[in-house]
């Protein structure tokens, strides 16, 4: 499977607007993101999940192909209205949603009757996501009594085009949080950091997911900021400056890991997208598709140390 890349949205020229806070001029910029080679955007809008979740209906209106990643996290609402609502969007738009997990804080009610920690958080996605995934595949009512979640009659008449096989996103680097996403996840969000790092961080969450005999569904995506001349998103990700070719470049060793997915961060203005997506996504498409038919001969990429790529903080 090709090299897809996605689109993870920050700031505009003004850093206090969020990507969305014009949606005339972000329909702009989504017409662009969708013609440059984008596969995939990120919906992460500060406001929160409700705000997510109307933003990600708006854009998969708004598009014909994009798919949208939504950033979700349990706690906010209940498992069943969750479920309803993601179905409804999933199903409006033909397929073209993915739920984006990330782990959040307990509320301070939920501390009051519990510890508030790292592994209960954790505990609390799990349940949430198995509910989730009863939900879009059960034909008939059930009951749940859980540690977190009690359910009654718990049913979705309608459901998305994926039903339970809807892509679920997941991240983290503890060894709590690569037990769920070994459960759970179908493609892994990497922590950014050298190659080294990244390729221990794969073998690792391959070893979750063989847990669960699920190795061989995982899929890999890498957070990557692109530099042009601006100052960082505030996103944390691989960094790659420098001419387009350059750029493509850096990213080969990377995905010679088995990355599948680039997520590229730092590219906001229409110029910024209009110039990733001709020049540096298809260089490194076309890099890529030549060094496919010499996989197997010496030197089909390029040395670490020649590659101008670091992880930051």
């Amino acid at each position: 499977m090709p090299i897809e890349f996605t689109h993870v949205p920050g700031k505009t020229a003004d850093a206090a607007v969020p990507f969305f806070y014009d949606f005339a001029e972000t329909a702009t910029k989504l017409g662009l993101i969708e013609d440059g080679g984008f596969r995939k955007i990120v919906v992460d809008d500060s406001a929160g999940l409700l705000t997510n979740m109307d933003l990600a209906a708006q854009v998969l209106d708004r598009t014909l192909s994009l798919e949208v990643v939504l950033t979700h996290w349990a706690g906010v609402v209940e498992p069943t209205v969750a479920a309803r609502q993601l179905a409804s969007i999933d199903r409006k738009s033909g397929g073209r949603l993915a739920l984006r997990m990330i782990s959040e804080p307990l509320s301070d009610d939920d501390a009051e009757t519990r510890p508030v920690g790292h592994t209960v958080i954790w505990q609390r996605i799990d349940e949430y996501l198995v509910l989730l995934k009863r939900l879009w595949s059960n034909d008939r009512p059930f009951d749940h009594e859980g540690t977190f979640y009690s359910i009654k009659g718990g049913y979705v008449p309608r459901k998305g085009p994926h039903g339970a096989d809807l892509i679920i996103r997941m991240g983290g680097q503890s060894g709590t949080a690569l037990k769920v996403a070994g459960r759970h996840a179908d493609v892994f969000e990497l922590a950014p950091g050298s190659i080294d790092e990244v390729r221990q961080l794969m073998e690792r969450v391959r070893r979750a997911a063989a847990e669960h005999g699920r190795a061989g569904k995982l899929r890999f995506a890498l957070p990557v900021r692109v530099h042009h001349g601006t100052s960082a998103t505030g996103h944390k990700a691989v960094d790659v400056a420098g001419p387009p070719a350059q750029a493509a470049l850096s990213l080969l060793a990377y995905a010679a890991l088995g990355i599948d997915e680039f997520m590229i961060v730092g590219v906001d203005t229409p110029r910024e997208i209009a110039t990733t997506g001709r020049e540096t996504i298809a260089l490194l498409r076309n890099s890529l598709a030549r060094r496919e038919t010499d996989a197997f001969q010496p030197g089909a990429y390029p040395s670490r140390a020649g590659l101008e790529t670091r992880a930051t903080g």
